[in-house]
């Protein structure tokens, strides 16, 4: 899962990307709101959190933008502020969870495994299952009733949004941008070798289920 983190106390930043990173979320950082809404709006994100008090460009003018642009990614806002109208305000502009600094990481992970299971991509117990394969989303375990494989980072990733995804076309260009990220270097050719990496242990675990290349537009799961 890929996480926009927009909040402009680098030491905080810092210190939960590592939490997050740690608890296998790949984290992207934005500092300021100018910034955290441009990656936003590349509608890569399966959650955000969002501070409201930021330079640029405040988190509810981003979260206004972010709605209006018929982004419907899950928004969890981070606040220092103790006002009810402002997390009515946020709430009312489509925020879908608020936490009030300071937190423990312990609810902060709660509440992204709870927006998680609301937008519908994961069940119960961190398990992802599709046909003959499930994946373990604690430990980057993908396996069948014959065998298992561990993933690196990127297979993971990847194959978390087929397996997320079962019955769509996932085109290479929004693979490359939320497997490496929105300003990466990767070329097609690097999403070609994990492909082919997951390809080579599906068929190690004894899976039916295949990887298919749809030409000229992206990869799809077939069982």
């Amino acid at each position: 899962m890929r996480i926009l983190l927009v909040e402009d106390e680098k030491q905080l930043a810092e210190s939960l990307a590592q939490i997050l990173k740690k608890n296998n979320y790949i984290v992207d950082n934005a500092y300021d709101g100018e910034t955290g809404l441009d990656s936003a709006l590349s509608d890569i994100y399966d959650i955000i959190i969002l501070d409201i008090m930021l330079p640029k460009l405040d988190g509810l003018s981003i979260l206004r933008q972010i709605r209006e642009g018929n982004i419907n990614t899950p928004i969890l806002m981070l606040t220092a502020r103790s006002d009810v109208r402002d997390k009515v305000k946020g709430l009312d502009l489509g925020a879908d969870d608020y936490l009030a600094k300071p937190f423990y990481s312990e609810e902060l992970l709660a509440r992204i495994r709870a927006l998680s299971r609301r937008k519908g991509e994961f069940i119960p117990d961190d398990i992802i299952s599709y046909k003959d394969l499930t994946l373990d989303l604690s430990n980057m375990e993908l396996s069948t009733s014959k065998n298992k494989v561990r993933l690196s980072l990127k297979e993971f990733e990847l194959m978390q949004h087929f397996l997320s995804n079962p019955d769509s076309i996932a085109q290479k260009e929004f693979l490359i941008v939320k497997v490496w990220g929105y300003d990466s270097d990767a070329e097609y050719n690097n999403l070609e070798v994990y492909i082919s990496f997951l390809r080579k242990k599906l068929v190690a675990i004894k899976s039916k289920v295949r990887i298919v290349t749809i030409r000229n537009v992206g990869y799809k799961l077939e069982a």
